[in-house]
């Protein structure tokens, strides 16, 4: 009797678990898109009353934010895609470049957004191996510039800048300068670099290419 009352003990507890690993994903997918939505309705609030849903319809539209979010995000685009548009962001750059503590904040976000979103930069498009915390670890990083100004005149040549993730929270993490000898780049995609890091080695590149493949083998297979 105890042992089948451990036998079934285990299988009620990989039920549990499985239930778990489903649930979790789904859950917090639906709170960050919630979260993502809830927010971006909020811009509503910066129509005036009468041109609210809440006015015209009588009802809330959930998702209606996002939409007039993106919407402003691609007018904002094509204004400054042009000479017109391009001259209005100068003089407005130039107004806040007078407010002391403003010009502080806005100037470093405009900085590390232009690094991360310019197409033609590095930043986070490739993933490597760099020996940190000390020369006998190795652990994964993500390439986001070459060393520059005075720190390259203080280092040297051959220095580059890279992220390293920590785990399982890739959000955090350490900016580090290393010489570029001893970094080894991946094949790996940086979202594959992710997955690895986040699940703390279990996801390995290749166990991801092979469940695609086997995705995709399934997908185009007749029946």
């Amino acid at each position: 009797m105890p042992i089948i009352g451990r036998h079934a003990g285990n299988k009620v507890k990989k039920y549990l678990i499985t239930g778990l690993l489903i649930w979790i994903p789904l859950v917090m997918t639906i709170w960050v898109l919630d979260l993502i939505v809830t927010t971006m309705d909020s811009t509503l609030l910066l129509l005036p009353e009468r041109l609210q849903p809440k006015t015209l319809l009588g009802f809330n539209v959930p998702g209606l934010g996002v939409v007039l979010t993106l919407i402003v995000l691609l007018l904002t685009g094509v204004l400054a895609a042009n000479m017109i548009g391009q001259r209005m962001v100068a003089i407005g750059e130039g107004w806040l470049a007078r407010i002391p503590v403003v010009k502080s904040i806005y100037n470093s976000v405009k900085q590390v957004s232009d690094t991360l979103l310019s197409s033609s930069g590095q930043a986070f498009r490739k993933a490597v191996l760099v020996r940190f915390p000390h020369s006998d670890v190795w652990t994964v990083a993500f390439l986001t510039g070459v060393a520059g100004g005075e720190v390259a005149s203080r280092l040297g040549g051959g220095m580059i800048s890279v992220y390293v993730p920590t785990t399982p929270n890739p959000t955090s993490g350490y900016f580090i300068l290393v010489s570029r000898a001893d970094v080894i780049e991946l094949e790996m995609s940086v979202d594959e670099a992710l997955k690895y890091v986040i699940s703390m080695g279990v996801a390995a590149p290749l166990q991801q290419r092979q469940a695609r493949a086997l995705e995709r083998a399934h997908d185009t297979s007749p029946g």
